[in-house]
């Protein structure tokens, strides 16, 4: 499960490294979505990751989607990056999921050109999940996760679609020659580390696993499962892997729970531990700095710096 076909052996110098998007603005102050921005523009986000010492980035279609750029709109996406010595390694699809009511049908069509679009660029993973848009009451907090979003239903039903959805999804990514991850998110059946183990196992494909974003999970303000566990559940599985890390705390009596974003060294999460424990476990795929709040892109840059110095070292050095 955890082979995603990358060159091996990886070390700190050649594992790939990549950046999220959420450093830039979605829209831009002229109102122009980042997605139908001029070349100038996407020349200056790709200038702005090479100068931060990055060379590969996720595509997040809350940003770009692949899926509706033409295929002149695709090459000139790819020479801006290439210019700046950038390389797009993955396409992340999120809140579009293939259940979400009144529009999972035309989610799921939405993929399947997602998955098209990633193999004409040359990407390296194909990432999507089960989370669906914010709620009103996530648009106004301080930070999404503090309030309630959608819930997958407790149906077996429902819970059969996805996995019938997520498999096609799977086959088609397979027919094209990527990986899929599929990320861990709240309240979906991707929550958590039990059931979304048993979710890639009903799906049954070598080339879909998890994306072991437990981190999505650290921050609620909520009871969680212990991480530890969580990360030794799901390792297994993992093929693509969104790090970042919060703070945490909570009251012993569960009358309150609190979290902010921070680096990965310093967060609840001990990135040290988990990252040996998932090489021993043989995983090869991509990592993705991400981060909310800040100095998104240079708090990513400081988490490179530092996941690099956990990974193994150079033959030789």
């Amino acid at each position: 499960m955890t082979d995603t076909s990358l060159a091996a052996p990886l070390d700190s110098q050649t594992w790939p490294i990549a950046v999220c998007m959420h450093g830039f603005p979605p829209v831009g102050r002229d109102g122009t979505a980042l997605h139908d921005a001029a070349p100038e523009v996407w020349d200056d986000v790709f200038g702005q990751v090479a100068r931060l010492g990055f060379t590969a980035i996720e595509l997040a279609d809350s940003h770009i989607r692949p899926a509706d750029l033409d295929a002149s709109r695709r090459e000139e996406l790819l020479s801006i990056a290439r210019a700046h010595g950038v390389t797009p390694i993955s396409v992340h699809v999120q809140r579009q999921s293939v259940i979400q009511p009144g529009r999972g049908e035309q989610n799921l069509a939405y993929a399947h050109r997602t998955i098209d679009a990633a193999a004409e660029l040359g990407l390296q993973v194909f990432s999507t999940g089960l989370h669906q848009p914010f709620s009103d009451a996530q648009r106004r907090a301080l930070w999404f996760w503090t309030a309630t979003g959608a819930v997958d239903p407790d149906d077996a039903d429902t819970r059969a679609l996805a996995v019938k959805r997520l498999r096609e999804l799977g086959e088609h990514a397979a027919s094209v020659g990527l990986p899929m991850s599929l990320e861990m998110y709240e309240d979906t059946y991707l929550g958590t580390a039990d059931s979304a183990v048993r979710l890639i196992e009903e799906i049954g494909l070598d080339n879909v696993g998890l994306n072991p974003d437990i981190g999505n999970l650290v921050r609620l303000h909520r009871p969680i499962e212990d991480w530890r566990e969580m990360h030794e559940k799901t390792l297994p599985y993992a093929n693509y892997w969104h790090v970042k890390n919060y703070t945490r705390d909570e009251a012993p009596d569960g009358t309150w729970y609190t979290s902010t974003p921070t680096s990965m060294e310093l967060g609840l999460i001990n990135y040290r531990a988990m990252v040996a424990r998932a090489i021993e476990l043989g995983f090869a795929g991509p990592f993705l700095m991400e981060q909310y709040g800040g100095d998104s892109l240079g708090v990513c840059a400081t988490n490179r710096t530092y996941l690099q110095s956990l990974l193994p070292e150079p033959a030789g050095a």
